[in-house]
């Protein structure tokens, strides 16, 4: 009787997922199996295995395919500081790719290039320096904050179901990764146990102790000495071992290449391919791993070694239903209906609108009222569409710029002209210009300013950084500057609206007009939501996610990794805005802040309630902050550290008590050794909506309410 007939039990879904990787990797030729340690696995037509490659970009959605939802970029979600309209984001983006990768696999038969499920995507790299271009990728400075977004948005994107995922998330850069760019291929991020641990690496361990993310990203440079795709303690001691992960890890796109070429730490590429395989890089984005059968040939691997790899990448397939009859996966069926709709575009819009910062409003310009019957629109982002995408972005056939959004919105009877007014970086070379005549200027401008993804992100992205797409300058344009410099001297109202993905330095410009809009990249529906917010149908309610200096005097050098005087935790210098910051169209007021105990045994949590109320004219959206500092402590620690937050809404007159809970982990430190440990002694906390310090009071943050408490250690039992 012959046994032709029977199915391979790789191919049945009843079966354990494992016991399946395990059948498909016993069928496979050593050749067979080099073949799928590359992004671009190839098919195996006797086994009925189609190509597949895993390049997927899915920062703010899915990215280089085509039309799809393009949500703020990374940067902007994280100033909404709302997690959960995070989680509904991810969803969307994986229903989305799922709808394009079942359409393709329908017409096609199999994936290329950013067109399959698994997307690298989010990056949780703190924003240590904001001249590094690629900040507009991550969701901040604070370990804290970019963790619980960072979790949310890769629980969106995985799905909730038992069995399948509906597509897999990558954390990347593992670790120690913020620029510069033009050194990232051979640069070494030299860093402390204690910052390494307290800073870089707890957004990472979120990820994988409460997302379960599918996937990790090794970056391209080392950290204290060993290339990051080949380092025996992050992948092994710690992300393996301590962390328990157990997806696969990727390569930085030819990062393997960088361990002999750039780093020097391998002699060849046979030894570099060698080298990243035994330390667990199980999948290679590049073509070094092509290397691997010389590798095995001169003892420098075994075909264990192999096997391993594959078992991880394998199953991360299966886990995405790649080897089951479309019927039985849950997300197969998802219509291509989902791409660009209604409801996405509502989220696109949502996100937008929480996202945008209000950095200041002298004598409450904003919203533009009644008296207002004439405006000038002007500036170079006003009709760009490039500030609208960011970096990473995918295609939308709706794009909505400041310049279509104000135009549609602007009320009946309203006078509105736009013209460009001034270049990005490069001076005018007419010299006629009509604009700064005080007789003929109009009730209000609105200067669409700042900065382009195209002098920003990353290397060989941003065509018009002198610096490989990093910043080194983080003032706003010479240019931009000396244009508004002139037109206040005219003495018109100015309304000044932003565009970057992180800090600008304004100088003197934050004094001389009367409103700042910070809008980030805000996405397809961000000219939409920046002249609802102008014109008072919404109102703004986002809160920075990174420091903006006085000046670049105030950071230290770009290229050290150490956390001393860097980010709202150890930056002892007054900033321009700070950490957290972001006034509302209302005010808000803190009160009756309480702690279940003024002391508590070592170990256990601390309860308390504290009191907010909308003391304004108007409704509005308060993000209330939890911050502490450790007044004891044996090691240097942060100033502050963000420890919660929570976004309400709140009537005119309308107050909440908002109960909380300290918890123990939120008490540690982390010591010289690296270890988190929790001390003995005094502890304040601090609730506001700012992270503390007099310059948000300056600027017309709520005033703060803050708590002491103590820690008991055994000995005080």
């Amino acid at each position: 009787m012959s046994n032709s007939n029977i199915q391979p039990l790789y191919l049945d879904p009843s079966r354990p997922i494992a016991e399946r990787v395990r059948d498909l990797i016993g069928r496979l030729t050593w050749p067979e199996k080099v073949s799928q340690l590359r992004h671009r696995a190839a098919a195996i037509p006797r086994l009925g295995i189609p190509a597949y490659n895993y390049w997927s970009e899915a920062l703010h959605g899915v990215a280089r395919n085509g039309r799809a939802t393009v949500f703020p970029q990374a940067i902007g979600l994280a100033a909404t500081w709302d997690p959960e309209l995070l989680g509904r984001i991810g969803s969307a983006i994986g229903d989305e790719a799922r709808a394009k990768y079942h359409d393709l696999l329908r017409h096609a038969g199999e994936s290329g290039y950013n067109q399959g499920l698994t997307f690298w995507s989010p990056n949780v790299n703190i924003f240590r320096d904001p001249r590094w271009g690629r900040g507009q990728e991550t969701y901040g400075e604070d370990p804290f904050l970019t963790g619980k977004m960072g979790v949310a948005f890769v629980r969106g994107m995985q799905g909730e179901d038992p069995h399948y995922l509906k597509a897999a998330a990558c954390g990347k850069h593992f670790a120690v990764h913020s620029g510069p760019e033009a050194l990232r291929h051979g640069f070494d991020a030299r860093v402390s146990l204690r910052d390494l641990h307290d800073t870089y690496l707890p957004a990472f361990h979120e990820l994988v102790a409460k997302a379960r993310v599918e996937a990790i990203m090794g970056a391209y440079n080392r950290t204290n000495g060993e290339p990051c795709c080949a380092h025996p303690y992050l992948m092994s001691q710690v992300l393996r071992d301590q962390w328990n992960f157990a997806g696969h890890f990727v390569s930085d796109c030819g990062a393997v290449r960088d361990i002999y070429a750039g780093h020097h730490a391998a002699g060849d590429p046979a030894a570099a391919a060698a080298l990243a395989l035994q330390h667990g890089c199980d999948l290679e984005c590049g073509d070094t791993y092509r290397y691997l059968d010389e590798a095995l040939q001169r003892g420098l691997i075994a075909e264990a070694d192999a096997d391993r790899a594959l078992e991880r990448t394998l199953t991360t397939r299966f886990k995405l239903g790649m080897f089951d009859p479309p019927e039985v996966v849950p997300y197969a069926a998802t219509p291509m209906s989902v791409v660009g709709c209604e409801t996405h575009r509502q989220l696109a819009y949502e996100a937008a609108l929480k996202s945008i910062v209000l950095l200041k409003n002298q004598d409450q310009l904003l919203p533009l009222g009644p008296k207002v019957r004439s405006i000038r629109l002007l500036g170079p982002m006003a009709a760009d569409v490039n500030v609208l995408l960011g970096n990473y972005f995918g295609l939308n056939d709706s794009l909505t710029t400041i310049l279509e959004g104000v135009t549609g919105r602007a009320p009946d009877g309203v006078r509105l002209e736009y013209r460009p007014a001034v270049q990005v970086t490069q001076a005018n070379t007419s010299r006629q210009d009509w604009l700064f005549d005080p007789a003929a200027q109009p009730d209000v401008v609105i200067a669409c300013m700042g900065i382009t993804p195209l002098l920003e992100g990353e290397e060989g992205d941003a065509i018009a950084s002198p610096a490989e797409g990093d910043r080194t300058d983080i003032a706003l344009p010479q240019v931009q500057a000396d244009f508004i410099r002139q037109l206040a001297a005219s003495g018109v109202s100015i309304v000044l609206v932003l565009t970057g993905g992180g800090p600008i330095v304004l100088d003197d410009i934050a004094d001389l007009v009367q409103a700042i809009l910070f809008v980030w990249y805000p996405g397809q529906e961000g000219g939409a939501v920046v002249a609802d917010v102008l014109f008072g149908h919404a109102a703004p309610s986002g809160r920075l996610p990174v420091t903006f200096p006085q000046s670049a005097a105030q950071l230290p050098p770009f290229d050290d990794y150490g956390m001393a005087g860097r980010t709202y935790r150890y930056m002892a210098a007054a900033p321009l805005y700070p950490f957290g910051f972001g006034l509302a169209y209302t005010v808000f007021d803190y009160s009756a802040l309480t702690l279940a105990s003024e002391q508590v045994a070592s170990g256990e949590g601390l309860p308390g309630q504290v009191t907010v109320r909308n003391v304004g004219a108007l409704a509005g959206e308060e993000v209330i902050q939890f911050y502490l500092s450790d007044l004891s402590a044996s090691v240097p620690v942060p100033f502050h550290k963000l420890i919660g937050f929570r976004r309400i809404h709140l009537q005119p007159g309308e107050s909440k008590i908002v109960s909380f809970e300290i918890t123990p982990e939120a008490m540690m430190l982390v010591d010289d050794g690296g270890r988190w440990v929790l001390e003995p002694g005094q502890f304040r906390l601090t609730v506001g909506g700012c992270s503390p310090g007099s310059r948000g009071l300056a600027l017309g943050a709520p005033a703060p309410v803050s708590a002491l408490f103590t820690v008991r250690g055994l000995r005080d039992e």
